[in-house]
């Protein structure tokens, strides 16, 4: 992410404003979610037509200045420009940082709505970032409980980019309320629930293995061999 602000007050109201209805991103109500969508994507193009403005050739420093400060304020008004603001946070500390709901948000709704996300806001470097660093945060009750839903939807859809990163998580969070979701994904009708569900605790009970792709792989052909109870069958891409 960025690590560059935006302009104070002016880009914490511009990120207070788009938590406001971005909620709505995530609703059940399909009406509700495209009322977000839409005002999302309105947000995208002030943001693009702002950038736009900003490299419309050379002007005077207090002009682009200016310009830039306009760019900055939209794109704060939507993903992922919203998490590019100012990280006024020491590195591992983003349980502290006021936009940190914004943060939980752009993951939740990668995870719940991962077609409209990839259309309106797919960033994978964000997401990369986000995850990793409330893996080394400090985590009170709420948090984690947001981090082990997190990673309980992530367990249960087919493999996405980055979703790698939520092994880290799983590992932060680790505990009976983890383990018995992961549990319930094992015995789900999914198979690539089962499959991701059975290799995070595997990694859980060994927290000195490294989640590589050779680690995957191997623990994959191991689920493979004849005999074993379950047969991933071809799949590739995993956690």
């Amino acid at each position: 992410m960025t690590e560059e602000a935006g302009e104070g007050d002016e880009d914490d109201r511009a990120w207070a404003d788009v938590l406001t209805w971005a909620r709505g991103l995530i609703s059940p109500d399909p009406a509700e979610r495209a009322a977000a969508l839409e005002r999302h994507a309105v947000a995208r193009r002030e943001a693009e037509a702002a950038f736009e403005r900003l490299h419309e050739g050379r002007c005077p420093r207090l002009l682009f200045d200016a310009r830039m400060r306009a760019y900055r304020a939209a794109g704060a008004r939507c993903f992922p420009g919203a998490l590019w603001g100012r990280r006024d946070y020491a590195r591992g500390e983003i349980s502290a940082w006021p936009r940190l709901p914004l943060a939980l948000l752009f993951l939740e709704w990668e995870a719940r709505c991962p077609q409209e996300w990839t259309e309106h806001a797919k960033h994978w470097g964000t997401k990369q970032v986000l995850i990793r660093e409330l893996a080394a945060t400090r985590h009170d009750q709420a948090l984690r409980g947001q981090l082990v839903d997190l990673v309980e939807l992530a367990v249960r859809r087919t493999y996405r980019c980055k979703d790698r990163e939520y092994v880290r998580l799983a590992r932060a969070v680790d505990g009976d309320e983890l383990r018995d979701r992961l549990r319930a994904a094992q015995r789900s009708e999914s198979a690539a629930a089962q499959l991701h569900a059975s290799y995070v605790l595997w990694l859980l009970d060994r927290p000195e293995v490294p989640n590589t792709r050779h680690v995957w792989r191997t623990w994959l052909a191991d689920m493979s061999a004849p005999g074993h109870r379950r047969t991933p069958g071809r799949k590739t891409e995993g956690f």
